[in-house]
């Protein structure tokens, strides 16, 4: 249809097999078992608090610096062919991760709502560090829990499931992995921000989005089994309860509260996962091809980064290209794609603290994402439909907007100002006539009735009284409200006209007949409701018995 579609033969992905592979070893996994040392400093600082509080500090705070000292990783393991008995030593740090977590919380809850007292100043300080010590590290749940949610077994799930609920936030697993990865990188994707939008537009949009596009997709499912949403298998069910029990936890050991603060503390967390979420795929779109469907999901649509000293921390959190490529891949078995995906100018710690500064986020990266376009789609010359903010309003009908933005940019413009006006596009023809799509059996009749009854409709049908009387028909309460429903409704008919002179279903003359009887009808009536208006507010004798009609 236009420049912007692929073929299907430009989509073929690249594989790099000159990568020397690594064994499954005790030698290789020790390092994975680095982020369990955590606990035990955990445990004797929230036990004594003091001094103990600075070791537990540094060690969650020194990944960055680490992360340069050690380098690079650049090791594969085989991705296939191993069993996962051979990976059981991988595990455990995870499995042990999981379960440390949830004691470490009990305790810690327990100890800062119950047992520490505030009676002095240095009292409170010290449980406000605890807070935030406990918080540093519940950002560690979403990695941990990510990956749990990803396993295979049913009880690996139930636990990723449990550990992202004490950050509010068990919906995730339904929305990773149904959404996010069945989308990623496509405006069906909120959690796939595109090039030009700030992090602090895109974390509320992609919270909401989360909450409401996990019920709908989990009721989806149900329904695809004759099944009611409400039926006990919804996971909702199982997020309830997990929700349930942690709140009712604090509620237990501080009272009422404590809820609001443990919430907060939550959200804490999820905001630092959004920001990752963020620059994982600033700016990477997929395709649509030529057949309609969107390329598929390549290590080319996800920033990765292979600092070795993260990867021993975050179980390789960063090869986030490869885990896209193969989301049920374990993470000791993820490869680095250097040669395949875009690298992150930084560590992770790096382009948290950019991110937060869209200006600084923008001139260091822009110009990478445009490098990366030309590098894999150098054929495509404007990726204005995909950067838009109305492919992510009305995603379905992508193949539209590229053609709006193509055939006419101005138009394009304007309904970028007005996004409402894409509600029109769910009817083909963009007009208000019921005229079903196969109503006439031969197709070429069938385009060229629809022509003939666009030219009648416009040019005949819909004159300046008929589009009063239509005007007339919307309820308002005030001359300030009337002129803003004039507004829209303006808008909306010449959104329609310039549409059929797209789709040559009107020629230049009729639709310039169309917009005329169009702006005699707007102005006609805004200057009725307003002499109305008038006249209601100083009486008719200051009017001179002068009517408006």
């Amino acid at each position: 249809m236009t420049q912007n579609i692929l073929s299907d033969e430009d989509a073929q992905s690249r594989q790099d097999s000159s990568r020397p592979f690594i064994e499954p070893s005790f030698r290789d996994a020790v390092p994975h078992y680095l982020p369990l040392g955590v606990f035990p400093l955990f445990f004797m600082a929230l036990t004594y608090r003091g001094w103990w509080l600075l070791p537990t500090f540094l060690f969650m705070s020194v990944a960055g610096g680490l992360d340069r000292a050690f380098g690079l990783d650049g090791e594969n393991m085989n991705p296939s062919g191993i069993s996962e008995r051979r990976l059981f030593i991988y595990n455990i740090p995870v499995w042990s991760w999981a379960f440390l977590w949830v004691l470490t919380l009990i305790y810690g809850l327990w100890q800062v709502l119950l047992v520490h007292s505030y009676e002095t100043w240095w009292a409170v300080v010290q449980g406000v560090l605890l807070v935030f010590l406990l918080t540093m590290e519940a950002q560690a749940v979403f990695v941990v829990g990510h990956e749990l949610v990803h396993r295979r077994s049913t009880w690996e799930r139930r636990l990723g499931e449990l550990l992202l609920a004490c950050c509010s936030y068990p919906q995730y697993a339904t929305e990773h992995v149904y959404i996010h990865h069945a989308r990623v990188g496509t405006p069906h994707d909120v959690g796939s921000a595109p090039k030009g939008k700030s992090f602090w537009r895109y974390f509320p949009e992609e919270v909401v989005s989360n909450l409401t596009n996990s019920w709908r997709v989990a009721g989806e499912h149900l329904t695809r089994r004759g099944l009611s949403r409400w039926h006990f298998s919804n996971p909702f069910w199982r997020y309830a309860i997990y929700l349930g029990v942690w709140y009712g936890l604090v509620y237990f050991l501080g009272g009422i509260w404590a809820l609001p603060i443990f919430l907060a503390l939550g959200l804490s967390c999820v905001f630092s996962m959004k920001i990752s979420n963020y620059f994982q795929h600033y700016g990477l779109r997929r395709v649509l091809l030529s057949n309609g469907r969107w390329e598929k999901i390549l290590p080319r649509h996800s920033w990765n980064a292979d600092w070795k000293f993260s990867n021993w921390m975050f179980f390789n959190m960063q090869r986030h290209a490869d885990h896209h490529s193969m989301a049920t891949r374990p993470y000791p078995q993820l490869q680095t794609r250097t040669d395949e995906a875009p690298v992150l100018p930084g560590t992770y710690g790096d382009m948290m603290n950019l991110v937060l500064r869209p200006k600084s986020w923008f001139a260091k990266m822009d110009p990478l994402v445009d490098q990366w376009r030309k590098k894999f789609y150098p054929e495509i010359d404007d990726w204005g439909p995909y950067d838009s903010r109305l492919a992510t309003i009305k995603p379905d009908l992508f193949e539209e907007i590229v053609e709006i933005h193509q055939l006419a940019p101005r138009l394009f413009g304007w309904i970028e100002q007005y996004p409402e006006l894409l509600i029109t596009l769910q009817h083909r023809e963009f007009t208000d006539l019921d005229l079903s799509k196969g109503i006439l059996v031969d197709p070429e009749y069938e385009t060229i009735a629809r022509q003939g009854l666009a030219r009648v409709y416009w040019t005949h049908d819909m004159g300046v009284q008929e589009m009063r009387d239509q005007i007339d028909e919307i309820p308002t309460t005030s001359a300030k409200e009337t002129a803003e429903v004039i507004r829209n409704w303006s808008n909306e008919k010449a959104f329609q006209i310039g549409m059929h002179v797209i789709r040559e279903n009107l020629s230049l003359d009729e639709a310039a007949v169309a917009l005329a009887n169009l702006a005699e009808a707007s102005l006609n009536s805004l200057f009725a409701e307003a002499f109305t208006d008038y006249c209601e507010k100083v009486g008719d004798k200051h009017t001179g018995g002068f009517m408006f009609t």
